[in-house]
């Protein structure tokens, strides 16, 4: 019969066996956790566990930070439960502090920021919530929230906390189908809007006849229109309901953390908006996760440009909370983001790929552009200070001074943290933006449906090309996609469908269960229907999408995300939808240029045109395009068959309102398809009449 000691150390042998595999060979060790009775490895970035306890694979991985138990709450404030206890939280430690800025305009003219602390936003918060339950609004009433990112839209959202009503951001770039849609599936009976969406809300009056109230932010009484007696709706201003909330204040009617706080409406890239109920204790546990990886404090300045009705803004603002940060908001125009920053100067900066691609092409061509020397200087500087940062070594601070202190100024100068979400960020471009701005950059991975954050890098991480390990809120396993040839047991790196599981993750889409059962099992893991796969060290990356694949005729499947974002640092590039079918073997592909770049090449080519449509027309222009394109796709060792082989370019963008992107700048592919259906068969003509095994095999 075995002793214990010799239990112990087969059961420590056997373990050792599962656990990742150490980016460090040098040092490996496993430890136990005396108080818990539990084996952890405390050197990587996650832990693996067995997906059942006496059977399965070990195939469920946890952050490292929270091994044995998943985060709900934050751990140095336990009793913070729901929003509104975040929000009282912060203005009981911070209620001077600057929380709320917007621009002043001084006769036309915009001015430096004007803040309300987070004093002053409880006492304004208090009165809107008072102001609804004058109105006849009960408890667990939704309210629509329907204009882009400015002050008041907190203020609503933290009087929705207060007083247990549900929050439903409404996109103003859904256009008005999805606008009255969303309003009646989730009978929402007040709305907040501003004068231009308000016109929106009056064309379909007597179609959402469950709305009792609608306010104007930023209008005036006298100015608002009279509505019919018979509408049954009031009309007010804004600062009407502040006054009659103060006149008649009431107690606050706080929910408990298990009740929902608000609904997101999800576009997609198909049928009806999905709403997906999220509760005050998914959202606190996934905030309260991320701040064991990300520290914020009361002296960083946030700047709040992408829109709150998305979940990736939503939890940066219950972060800023937390940490008591100050909250600047942009003009509401993205052409004047650049200029808002130099005024704000704020310290943490979150933003999307497509943002970050865009940065990266102007850095690049500005040094291109300006002369042997300078350029030279740049390369020094940028080779020497990217070698000392991914060593761990403090980088010359000369290179900052001569070079980077130029760049970082165009964005305020005092960055210190940049975020990315929402699409994969190209790793070359993640570590410029390392190099440049000498600052943590850190890729997060998450969805609507898990309340933001599935999967974090580590600051301490300088691997780049990955979105890191499990938030510690949720654990996360891979499945096997047998048709798309992905398994779970695929040697050295495991690959399949991301599934997340733990106290982030949604309660399901309102009024919709059989969706709802479509991505939510039996054992309550949330499919995502991306694909990852994870490396060493327990770092997920996300390698595809199962809906977003094809088939090419030769039977190559096709990842067009994947190709997009290579074609994204392509200097001409804008935006791209690369597209593919059963029916053909090579792939083409629609630019919408860069309008700056284009004009000057065909300057530096002697090229003649009228417009940028005739530009674009120009068969140099499609090879000077599809060159560069060339050069990108081998520098990010695209295989023979990812290449786009023609191409279209058009001068204008895909926007959300020609229908081309969703609200969270996705292509929507069948849409894309449709639109551009003519390009994309006269492309396909071409390649055909140039190559004949390039036909369509019928």
């Amino acid at each position: 019969m075995e002793d214990s000691n010799s239990i112990a150390t087969r059961r420590l042998t056997a373990i050792q066996t599962h656990l990742l595999a150490s980016t460090d060979n040098t040092y490996s060790q496993i430890q136990t956790n005396v108080t818990a009775g539990e084996f952890v490895d405390d050197q990587r970035y996650s832990v693996v566990l067995p997906e059942k306890l006496k059977s399965g694979k070990w195939n469920v991985y946890r952050s490292a930070r929270a091994p044995l138990k998943l985060v709900t709450r934050f751990p140095n404030h336990p009793d913070i439960e729901t929003l509104h206890d975040n929000f009282v939280h912060a203005v009981d430690a911070f209620p001077d502090y600057k929380y709320l800025g917007s621009r002043v305009r001084v006769d036309g003219t915009v001015g430096e920021y004007k803040w309300m602390t987070y004093g002053e936003t409880a006492t304004a918060r208090s009165a809107i919530g008072s102001g609804l339950q004058f109105h006849g609004l009960s408890k667990g009433a939704c309210v629509g929230l329907y204009f882009i990112n400015r002050p008041e839209w907190l203020v609503v959202d933290h009087a929705c906390s207060a007083y247990s009503y549900v929050s439903v951001p409404l996109y103003d770039t859904l256009g008005p189908d999805a606008v009255k849609y969303i309003i009646n599936h989730a009978d929402i009976q007040a709305v907040f809007c501003v004068p231009n969406t308000l016109n929106v809300l009056l064309s379909f009056l007597s179609e959402i006849s469950g709305v009792r109230i609608i306010v104007v932010v930023g209008g005036t009484d006298e100015h608002l229109p009279s509505l019919p007696a018979t509408s049954g709706v009031q009309l007010i201003s804004y600062s009407k309901l502040i006054s009659q909330g103060h006149s008649k204040l009431k107690p606050v009617c706080p929910p408990k953390a298990n009740e929902i706080a608000t609904i997101c409406y999800t576009s997609g890239t198909t049928g009806t908006p999905k709403g997906v109920v999220l509760t005050h204790e998914n959202l606190i546990a996934n905030v309260a996760a991320s701040t064991l990886q990300i520290k914020f404090n009361s002296s960083d300045i946030y700047i709040s440009y992408l829109p709150l009705a998305h979940i990736y803004e939503r939890a940066n603002q219950i972060s800023a909370v937390y940490s008591g940060l100050a909250v600047g908001f942009y003009q509401g125009d993205n052409l004047k983001l650049m200029d808002d920053l130099t005024v704000l100067r704020p310290t943490i900066f979150c933003s999307v790929p497509r943002l970050y691609n865009r940065i990266y092409a102007g850095i690049v061509n500005a040094v291109n552009t300006s002369g042997v020397l300078k350029q030279r200087l740049f390369n020094a500087a940028y080779n020497s200070k990217k070698q000392a940062i991914m060593s761990g070594r403090n980088p010359s601070p000369i290179w900052d001074r001569l070079v980077f202190n130029k760049i970082k100024a165009k964005m305020g100068g005092r960055i210190r943290f940049l975020g990315s979400g929402a699409s994969p960020l190209s790793s070359d471009i993640m570590d410029f933006l390392k190099v440049c701005f000498g600052c943590p950059v850190i890729e997060g991975y998450g969805m609507t449906e898990t309340a933001c954050v599935i999967t974090m890098m580590d600051d301490s991480d300088n691997l780049s090309g990955h979105v890191g390990s499990p938030n510690a809120s949720c654990e996360v396993k891979l499945v096997d996609v047998p048709e798309m040839n992905y398994n779970s047991d695929d040697q050295p790196n495991p690959r399949g469908e991301i599934c997340v599981r733990g106290p982030s993750v949604f309660q399901g889409y309102y009024k919709d269960e059989v969706q709802t059962r479509e991505v939510i099992d039996d054992e309550g893991w949330l499919h995502t229907g991306d694909i990852g796969m994870w490396l060493p060290g327990g770092r997920l990356k996300i390698i595809d999408r199962k809906k977003n694949i094809f088939k090419l005729a030769q039977g190559e499947y096709i990842a067009p995300d994947k190709i997009e974002n290579v074609y994204a640092k392509c200097k001409f590039v804008a935006q791209s939808f690369v597209y593919g079918d059963s029916l053909n073997s090579s792939l083409v592909a629609i630019i919408s240029v860069d309008p700056d770049i284009m004009k000057d090449w065909a300057a530096s080519e002697g090229v003649k045109y009228d417009n940028l449509g005739q530009l674009c027309n120009d068969p140099r222009a499609k090879a000077a395009v599809l060159a560069e394109m060339d050069v990108v796709g081998r520098e990010a060792q695209l295989r023979g068959f990812e290449f786009a082989k023609a191409v279209t370019l058009v001068p204008e963008p895909f926007t959300v309102e020609n229908g081309l992107l969703t609200p969270t700048f996705k292509v929507k592919r069948p849409q894309a398809k449709t639109y551009f259906a003519k390009e994309i068969s006269n492309m396909y003509a071409e390649l055909s009449s140039m190559d004949p095994t390039l036909h369509k095999r019928l």
